[in-house]
């Protein structure tokens, strides 16, 4: 049963999806379960029990009304199990619910090589949710973070469409026609918020060049962040240029990001240099 609930919490927040752990905290008298006994419910659908019956049924009731509301403070509620809940145990529950809403801030980070490898690790200290996605077998490194899903997709540029609404989107890959692709098919969205591109402004030059041959508009093309990171925070090595990275990040997030949200669509950050040399590309 361990197991399960907690498999599940953690499906459930790969999915971004928000969920409430019921704990059957404490008993007195006859009860259907022991103390300390779990169960995650969804909008959708519940793993475990707290021992069936109408304790459960009421349980699942207040569950899925704090999903509808914003709230993540822990509640308690007291349960008698005799005639008011139509349990003939006599016994009395205490019962915990925790709601657990994932990170709305969410990042996109297309290649996995060494800046993004060194990334990673930040971002999976931070409250947010990161897609990682390459198109090479092998990759990716054996763990993760937990709040970073491998995405292993032989067309990354088409990832884009798929999206949600203010995802952060970074692009370093391995080969600069996929980049190109990447940039070009995320640029047009002005619901994501942040679009960035590792390299330098001499890359950034030649993108906007055939960015506009495409019919992009010249507005369209200043969302481009590249190079990306905050200027001083680092060299060339690619931890440096990881944590000048993160620091740009939170950075835009709280430019962009409300206090209690997600991103607004079409907030534009503001453009940074990079503290990498005028002509230097890092991967």
């Amino acid at each position: 049963m361990m197991a399960g609930w907690l498999a599940a919490l953690h499906e459930l927040e790969q999915a971004g999806t928000p969920a409430v752990l019921v704990t059957l905290l404490a008993v007195r008298g006859s009860t259907p379960r022991e103390a300390g006994c779990k169960m995650v419910v969804s909008e959708a659908a519940t793993v475990g029990t707290i021992g069936g019956g109408n304790l459960e049924f009421q349980s699942i009731a207040v569950a899925r009304a704090l999903l509808v509301g914003e709230t993540s403070a822990p509640e308690v509620r007291e349960f008698p199990l005799g005639p008011a809940l139509g349990q003939c145990c006599g016994g009395h529950a205490t019962v915990l619910f925790e709601a657990v809403r994932p990170p709305s801030w969410q990042i996109a980070l297309f290649g996995a090589g060494h800046v993004g490898r060194a990334l990673v690790p930040l971002l999976g200290t931070l409250s947010c949710r990161v897609s990682w996605i390459d198109s090479r077998p092998g990759a990716f490194p054996e763990h993760a973070p937990a709040n970073v899903a491998y995405r292993h997709e032989m067309s990354p540029a088409d990832c884009v469409a798929t999206l949600p609404a203010g995802c952060f989107v970074l692009v370093m890959t391995h080969a600069h026609a996929l980049d190109f692709e990447i940039v070009a098919a995320a640029l047009p969205r002005p619901d994501l918020p942040f679009v960035g591109l590792i390299g330098s402004e001499t890359k950034r030059a030649r993108f906007a060049s055939r960015l506009a041959r495409l019919g992009l508009s010249a507005a369209t093309i200043r969302r481009l962040v590249c190079p990306i990171g905050v200027p001083g925070a680092g060299g060339k090595l690619p931890a440096e240029i990881a944590v000048a990275v993160a620091a740009q990040l939170l950075q835009t997030r709280d430019a962009v990001v409300p206090v209690a949200g997600s991103p607004r669509a079409g907030a534009t950050p503001p453009e940074m240099p990079h503290p990498l040399a005028k002509d230097a590309v890092v991967r």
